[in-house]
């Protein structure tokens, strides 16, 4: 959690209350000049070729591997992740990185067409000055994938990471900086004072990842000057286990992917439905893994659930917890007490879409199982929603059959949502505008500029 006075934001560690550190906030009346800057570092930068561009980025990869570790402990203790999985989002990040940038510049690349007459080629150019404003629950891995394709395209970036992981976002940008030429990459700190006047400034693209409220005031302000967005919104994700699937896998998932990361993840499983004949031994499997699980300081040693990153978080989460249960639903395992930011992982039965719970992101540890009748009923309820991030279906006859029938952007047959490499990250609905990684997400950040002459 964090602290915000005039000048100084506090970072403050959320499993144990202590202070992790501090940064300056960024006064308001200094982010036009910081613009301006950036739009004189953009003609420099743009003017390099993209080879050019990208050999400097690949600079930054031995700078990152030197800190993973330390980048990693901040992650946990400003947001509370367990510490295996901070680092690993570090290392993750920096391992796949020269890969990326390579997939960056085949994506970037000129094109040539012609269809016998006229020859054109597709060049695609910068836009300008890229807003990046990214959240917590990823502060490293959902920065990257935002600075380094707008970087790679030639334009300047200026960054606003959550205040909850300033540490973390400065750290970041002091990596990045070490190879940059300066005010190619700036850093605010700060709330949404800051992210509403980087919106508002004098900017070409924006990038952001975060709620679908902030989302759709981003788009509303981004509007009036026609700026180009690339948002990733929340999730409300279902999960739909079919008869013939297997329990165990099913149940593993379920269980992992409704908690990782204390439920603090785009894609976290917050709807199940599942079939008559598999519900008993499948709503049994997920209550004894979830009775399995270790809540704590995510820096101690066996924690796999650390705490939520706030006191606010938690309240809105057992908010949603204390209604579902005065509107009927029973509560199969947890909803135990836990002092400070903990929530006990909590499985919940008797559920229906009547209850906020099953309509509004909780982004908190609580998996919802529903038993349906048939998978035409886990259809329908599963797209009975305005968001479509991502899916799961655990089957096999029809398991596919059902996938293409869900409207999130990403769905994932008896494993999670994630493509294989070189595929976008994208939701549908009101869960992404844009979408980020693979080719056509990385096209998103450059502007495409057609120039055509006679083929004679």
């Amino acid at each position: 959690m964090t602290t915000i006075t005039m000048t100084e934001l506090t970072s403050t560690n959320p499993a144990t209350g202590e202070v992790v550190g501090t940064v300056p906030v960024t006064p308001i009346d200094t982010i036009d000049e910081m613009f301006q800057r950036s739009h004189a570092a953009q003609g420099p930068w743009s003017s390099l070729s993209l080879d050019e561009r990208i050999d400097i980025l690949k600079r930054v990869i031995p700078v990152l591997e030197g800190h993973a570790e330390e980048i990693g402990a901040l992650i946990t203790a400003e947001m509370g992740k367990p510490l295996a999985e901070g680092i690993g989002e570090v290392q993750y990040g920096v391992d796949g990185m020269a890969d990326n940038l390579d997939e960056i510049a085949l994506a970037l690349g000129s094109e040539e067409m012609q269809d016998g007459t006229t020859c054109s080629t597709l060049h695609r150019d910068p836009f300008g000055v890229c807003v990046a404003i990214t959240p917590w629950n990823f502060p490293f891995l959902m920065v990257l994938q935002i600075v380094m394709p707008a970087l790679a395209a030639g334009n300047t970036v200026v960054m606003k990471p959550s205040e909850m992981v300033p540490l973390t976002g400065q750290a970041f940008a002091d990596a990045f900086n070490e190879v940059l030429p300066p005010d190619v990459l700036q850093i605010v700190h700060g709330d949404d004072t800051q992210g509403k006047a980087l919106v508002a400034g004098d900017c070409d693209l924006i990038g952001f990842t975060g709620s679908r409220a902030a989302g759709q005031h981003i788009l509303s302000t981004a509007g009036k000057d026609l700026k180009r967005v690339v948002l990733e919104l929340g999730g409300k994700d279902p999960m739909i286990v079919l008869d013939d699937a297997d329990v165990e896998a099913a149940a593993s998932f379920a269980t992992r992917n409704s908690f990782r990361n204390c439920g603090q993840v785009c894609v976290s499983t917050e709807r199940i439905y599942v079939e008559p004949n598999i519900a008993d031994a499948f709503e049994t499997a997920v209550v004894k893994k979830t009775s399995e699980l270790i809540v704590g300081n995510g820096a101690d040693e066996g924690v796999q659930i650390g705490p939520m990153v706030s006191a606010e978080q938690k309240a809105h989460v057992l908010a949603q917890l204390e209604r579902a249960k005065v509107d009927g639903a029973a509560v199969a395992y947890g909803d135990t007490p836990m002092d400070g930011n903990f929530v006990a992982p909590t499985v919940l039965t008797d559920l229906s879409h009547d209850m906020p719970i099953m309509v509004d992101e909780t982004f908190g540890p609580v998996a919802c199982i529903v038993r349906v009748a048939d998978a035409d009923e886990a259809v329908r309820l599963a797209n009975d929603t305005p968001y479509g991030l991502g899916a799961a279906v655990f089957g096999h006859k029809d398991a596919e059959r059902v996938a293409r029938q869900l409207t999130a952007g990403m769905i994932g047959v008896n494993q999670g949502c994630g493509g294989a490499s070189g595929t976008p990250w994208v939701g549908a609905g009101q869960s992404g505008y844009g979408y980020h990684g693979g080719r056509d997400g990385h096209r998103q950040f450059a502007q495409v500029r057609v120039v055509s002459r006679s083929c004679d």
